[in-house]
């Protein structure tokens, strides 16, 4: 009523502007820095936040929680160089995707013609990816993983091949350290009773 109301509104303003200069200046005696920083782009995340609050994207950008999940792409195991693919072709992800945005070419031995647990082709269209993950979900050998990777525009149709697709484990530990630790621990704990069994076995005979 008689402009109070927008004398308030003004007075926030305001106080949000020189709360920035002052954050700023007690980070700058502290010798840290508010911008560019992980630690900075954290603290203006957070609920102890004073003045601005917002990231310069693209220069800056948000720190995403591990669960975070955008494109999903593929995970070997070993190096660059001998790199031994997760991923059998069995064509589950291609099944329960939504979109229906998978494509995959199986593996075929060139003496037999039968199959080869190894995928020759995979493609992925990320322009009609919906990132629900299914994919993920339902692959039983942890080939598929989903990334936390979100920039992709282009001028071209993103369709990804599996060059690109292809990240190592280590780099999924990178990204998701909880989720990648639980599933080795539940890999060497199956592998670790599977052994059990079989010198058992041994055994017995």
């Amino acid at each position: 009523m008689y402009g109070k109301g927008i004398l308030k509104g003004l007075s926030v303003t305001w106080k949000r502007f020189w709360d920035t200069y002052l954050d700023d200046i007690s980070w700058w005696v502290r010798g840290k820095k508010r911008y560019y920083t992980t630690e900075g782009v954290a603290h203006r995340s957070s609920k102890d936040a004073r003045g601005i609050f917002t990231v310069q994207y693209p220069e800056e950008q948000l720190i995403q929680p591990e669960e975070f999940r955008f494109v999903p792409f593929l995970v070997f195991d070993g190096n660059e160089e001998n790199k031994e693919v997760r991923c059998t072709s069995c064509g589950i992800c291609a099944k329960v995707c939504p979109p229906q945005c998978i494509w995959i070419v199986r593996t075929n031995d060139p003496n037999t013609g039968k199959p080869v647990p190894q995928p020759a082709e995979f493609y992925v269209d990320m322009d009609i990816c919906m990132n629900c993950g299914f994919c993920a979900e339902y692959c039983p050998f942890d080939a598929i993983k989903m990334d936390h990777e979100f920039a992709i525009a282009s001028y071209d149709r993103n369709v990804y091949n599996l060059e690109k697709l292809l990240k190592p484990a280590s780099y999924y530990a990178e990204i998701r350290p909880l989720n990648y630790n639980k599933e080795e621990e539940a890999r060497k704990a199956k592998e670790a009773a599977k052994a059990a069994k079989a010198a058992a076995a041994t055994q017995a005979a």
